[in-house]
């Protein structure tokens, strides 16, 4: 079965998605199995497989769509992973139409010096890519959720440092959940459980 599908990329980011002698265009064209058909002048990137059961040509179509969402080609090949997630939020959604609060709003999610993006990124583990009237995420499903808090939150006027906690919070409890699981988990938890439930 053959697939075929277009994505619209904008103008400025045509070039990433091309890369350096089409070097970007090649090695994900390789990995994938597909065939990029694009065009500089539209922006429209063409995504062909001639069989869906030899290519993965969704995988082709998201790597696209983050590179057009601002990603560089290193971080949107984070997406060629097993269980990981590639989520869009409209700023518009908080913003409305002005364009001061738009401004506004991704202000405060990169922060001074892109401190508020690097803070959502260390303590979850996601990528962002705050680019035009969106913020773009790559991550696993559970660091997603967190990282998308966190962005709803900015752009709903919560201070930052209350952001912040809550992530820290969240980090907190994930570590302890795992270590608690790697302790049940050892020989000796497992010995003592099979005798309890043998005694």
């Amino acid at each position: 079965m053959s697939f075929e599908q277009s994505v619209r990329v904008p103008l400025d980011r045509v070039g990433v998605v091309i890369g350096k002698g089409g070097s970007t265009r090649k090695s994900f064209e390789e990995e994938l199995g597909v065939v990029l058909s694009i065009d500089s002048k539209s922006g429209s990137v063409v995504v062909k497989c001639e069989s869906i059961e030899k290519g993965d040509p969704m995988k082709a179509v998201r790597v696209v769509e983050a590179i057009g969402r601002g990603f560089s080609p290193q971080r949107a090949h984070r997406l060629l992973g097993e269980e990981v997630a590639f989520e869009v939020i409209d700023l518009r959604d908080f913003a409305g139409k002005s364009v001061n609060a738009l401004e506004r709003i991704r202000g405060r999610i990169i922060g001074v010096n892109g401190k508020s993006r690097r803070v959502i990124e260390e303590l979850t583990g996601c990528y962002l890519s705050v680019y035009g009237r969106s913020v773009a995420m790559i991550g696993e499903p559970t660091e997603m959720r967190l990282a998308m808090e966190a962005v709803k939150m900015l752009a709903s006027g919560s201070p930052h440092r209350t952001v912040y906690n809550m992530l820290q919070k969240a980090r907190t409890k994930r570590k302890m959940e795992r270590i608690l699981l790697w302790e049940e988990s050892s020989p000796e938890k497992m010995a003592e459980k099979l005798k309890e439930l043998s005694g």
